[in-house]
């Protein structure tokens, strides 16, 4: 099985509770075949040195971190503890985040269609959305200027 672009997102939240509102919307993306949950977990910060991890699904059993296990399917073991510690490195005490692993599966046609036709995909950026929009807002003001 050949996996398709993997990307990692954090999703910080103020609580030390998971804001489950997000799942109808990772379901749908699911559903649809846009992307899959490859591994995700459930970080508290607890004290300043201290993290607690809880895999989705480990001790949810009937609440939203359930819910998310259930999307996760077998998890590829791809978050390690190093991960986390550096992926969480900036929450602060009482804060907790989701830390999951998207497989973009829309991408696997793109990738096959390139392939048969003797392309090769040679380079891919993602650039978050606040980025651009920083960017076109400068754009935009530097036109006014003019």
């Amino acid at each position: 099985m050949t996996l398709g672009p993997i990307e990692v997102v954090t999703i910080a939240f103020e609580s030390d509770r998971f804001q489950g509102d997000i799942i109808p919307e990772l379901e749908r993306l699911v559903e649809a075949g846009t992307i899959s949950v490859a591994d995700g977990v459930f970080v508290q910060r607890v004290t300043e040195e201290e993290t607690a991890i809880v895999e989705f699904g480990q001790d949810d059993a009937d609440g939203d971190l359930a819910r998310v296990g259930a999307l996760v399917g077998e998890a590829m073991g791809l978050i390690s503890d190093e991960d986390v510690d550096a992926l969480t490195a900036e929450l602060p005490v009482g804060a907790s985040a989701a830390i999951l692993v998207f497989e973009h599966t829309w991408v696997k046609p793109l990738r096959d269609a390139i392939a048969a036709a003797g392309g090769e995909l040679i380079d891919s950026i993602r650039v978050p959305g606040p980025v651009v929009q920083q960017v076109l807002d400068a754009v935009a003001a530097l036109e006014e200027e003019d």
